[in-house]
């Protein structure tokens, strides 16, 4: 999943140089874009997670997506708090924080799985996601800082695509480890005891791969705790808790935010049903243990796409790009609903494609020009990810309702359209 360049308020650790030289910290960078290639990484299991505990828990579609609520909702609550704890403590030491935090959630799922108790699985995540949104608040302006001012940019594409890389390597692993257990009993063919039972032995695929994520993260937060004195000089401005929220009067920074809110949630959406949309009957009619690694060639096309999309960008104007993109993940979506097999499997799967740049060029264009009040809008875009809590846990409800995920499917539609508005709106420079 792509995220916020600069998610803190308003923060500035370069040193007392101020010849664009940025900060001089040699390897530091290198664990940064490891910190990129987790948090990707971490977010996209809840793909994999989702049809797992909905078996386990016989849940529809709407309570499944709770996950993603609980996921998603920490950027509403934790991004401005986690800011002023960055600034309070400085970079290297919120990291370790926000990494600490992150091992706390994933060994809470050893108790979520030893008395099978589904809130308890969604605390986990919850706490969990605290620590991602502290580390991205950390790692995004970092690493554009960490050399030449006007290398930024590509730096952050490059980190970008560690956490591109991430969200495709910890799916197919994960889909291995956690859906490759599966039983050929399903928990609502049990009931008492026996159902208890069945809850707790099919979840320990569950808690053993995020306690093996737990100790991969104490050796990163070891590391970047060895790196904590490296920042020298680092100063951070003070700004208001509600600082950046006024920029939403101004109709391009505001539409743009919409469709961060937007796009965030569609992406999600569509990555949290896909393996239960593949294992349908109508499309490839496999169990979730065969394809579940399928979820891959969703963030995969991503990472894909913005290669080919950072080229694009430098020809064509960007918000003609993204109304392209958006008008071909809409189309993607109709083929898929009314079709079956494998067309319809792999133009949803396609859509991850249509997803590579919309984030980077939405938060730019909507950015333009906003001068010394960039990282406010900025932060104002971290919270705007809240969509990733919202949309799925609407999709899911609409699921539910029409009873088909193909149905479900016009609300991410509405969602690329929006965003395709944005773009055509969006197509001059501001």
């Amino acid at each position: 999943m792509a995220i916020a360049p600069d998610v803190s308020s308003s923060t500035d650790p370069r040193p007392v140089t101020d010849d664009g030289s940025g900060i001089n910290a040699p390897g530091l960078q290198y664990f940064v874009f490891g910190l990129f290639f987790i948090f990707g990484g971490i977010t996209s299991l809840n793909d994999v997670i989702i049809p797992k505990l909905k078996e386990l828990f016989t849940l529809n579609y709407t309570q499944a997506m709770l996950v993603q609520f609980c996921f998603f909702t920490a950027y509403l609550l934790v991004g401005i708090p986690g800011a002023k704890l960055v600034k309070k403590i400085g970079y290297m030491r919120g990291a370790v924080a926000g990494l600490c935090l992150m091992i706390v959630g994933c060994l809470l799922f050893i108790p979520a799985s030893q008395t099978a108790t589904y809130a308890l699985f969604l605390g986990a995540l919850f706490i969990l996601a605290s620590g991602v949104v502290i580390v991205q608040v950390v790692a995004n302006p970092l690493i554009s800082l960490l050399g030449p001012q006007k290398t930024a940019h590509s730096r952050l594409t490059f980190a970008q695509a560690f956490n591109s890389l991430g969200t495709t390597i910890f799916p197919y692993v994960g889909a291995i480890v956690i859906l490759g257990s599966l039983a050929t009993v399903t928990a609502d063919q049990l009931s008492g005891q026996a159902l208890l039972e069945y809850r707790q032995a099919e979840s320990e695929a569950i808690w053993k791969g995020y306690l093996g994520l737990a100790v991969l993260i104490a050796l990163v937060a070891a590391a970047v705790w060895h790196f904590r004195d490296r920042l020298k000089g680092e100063t951070h401005a003070p700004s208001s808790g509600l600082a950046g929220f006024d920029l939403l009067k101004r109709t391009r920074f505001g539409y743009g935010a919409l469709c961060i809110f937007l796009y965030v949630g569609a992406e999600v959406a569509i990555g949290s049903i896909i393996i239960n949309y593949l294992a349908e009957g109508r499309v490839l009619g496999q169990p979730e243990s065969v394809i579940g690694w399928m979820i891959s060639l969703y963030w995969g096309g991503a990472m894909v796409g913005r290669f080919i999309g950072s080229y694009f960008l430098t020809v064509f104007s960007p918000g003609k790009i993204l109304a392209f993109n958006s008008v071909g993940a809409i189309a993607l979506i109709l083929i898929s609903a009314n079709t079956s097999g494998e067309l319809a499997g792999y133009t949803l799967l396609a859509c991850g494609l249509m997803n590579s740049i919309m984030f980077p060029t939405i938060f730019s264009l909507a950015c333009e020009k906003l001068g010394p009040r960039a990282a406010d809008g900025s932060g104002i875009i971290n919270v705007a990810i809240f969509g990733g809590a919202v949309v799925p846990l609407a999709f899911g409800a609409l699921a539910d309702m029409t009873g088909s995920l193909a149905m479900a499917l016009t609300l991410p539609a509405i969602c690329y359209a929006v965003i395709a508005g944005f773009g055509i709106y969006a197509r001059r420079p501001a």
